[in-house]
């Protein structure tokens, strides 16, 4: 019996890869470097800075320049950061649905804090969401489960009686090891050289409101 559905936030409820993908080119812009297509971003946008700063200037944590392409990219992309995000197709009336079901629902994303609250008061769902629990308000992003229970707990209601709706691999590892049934949204990004059918997830939908079916 499920009393309640928590969801991802990039790839799975918002479409934000047109506006991480325009921060991560205009640092491609300023160095002399043709922009990468959307094509090319979009899969890999639910991984963030870490993952667009890898496809675009081949870095990571630990490289000596690292932090600071991470402060610039963050810097690009709060100047345009709710430019073309939008909800998914579908998402509003799935929400409703919920709401006239009244099941609560709420968002556990590893994005900062500072991206995904002005955001989700853009889009219209501050005032909606039973919790939001963001990467840098917990000691371990996805995919730990650390995230996922501390939403279970804040909403009083057990991980048992929880489905998870991600994109990513994390996110089913994350739900796993909190007990939270994974639920695959193949209609993100899906950033992983591993097809989601072999991620751990027994259900996978292709559109927001297939969700239903299992509520």
């Amino acid at each position: 019996m499920i009393k309640a559905v928590l969801f991802d936030f990039d790839g799975t409820l918002a479409d934000t890869a047109l506006d991480l993908g325009h921060a991560l080119n205009q640092q491609r812009i300023i160095r002399g470097l043709p922009e990468l297509t959307i094509e090319q971003i979009r899969p890999i946008a639910s991984a963030g800075s870490r993952g667009l700063l890898e496809l675009g200037f081949n870095i990571k944590p630990g490289h000596h320049n690292y932090e600071t392409m991470c402060d610039e990219f963050l810097d690009f992309y709060t100047q345009r950061l709710c430019h073309d995000t939008r909800l998914f197709p579908g998402v509003s009336e799935l929400l409703e649905q919920l709401r006239l079901r009244n099941l609560p629902w709420g968002i556990v994303t590893n994005k900062p804090a500072r991206f995904t609250r002005p955001l989700l008061k853009i889009l219209g769902l501050d005032q909606q969401t039973a919790c939001v629990i963001c990467g840098d308000e917990v000691n371990h992003t996805k995919p730990h489960p650390e995230s996922l229970l501390k939403a279970s707990k804040y909403i009083n209601i057990i991980p048992e009686e929880c489905l998870y709706l991600g994109d990513d691999i994390r996110d089913v590892h994350a739900s796993l090891a909190a007990g939270i049934l994974p639920i695959v949204a193949r209609y993100g990004y899906l950033g992983s050289n591993e097809p989601p059918e072999k991620w751990g997830a027994k259900y996978l939908i292709d559109h927001p409101h297939e969700l239903l079916a299992y509520l």
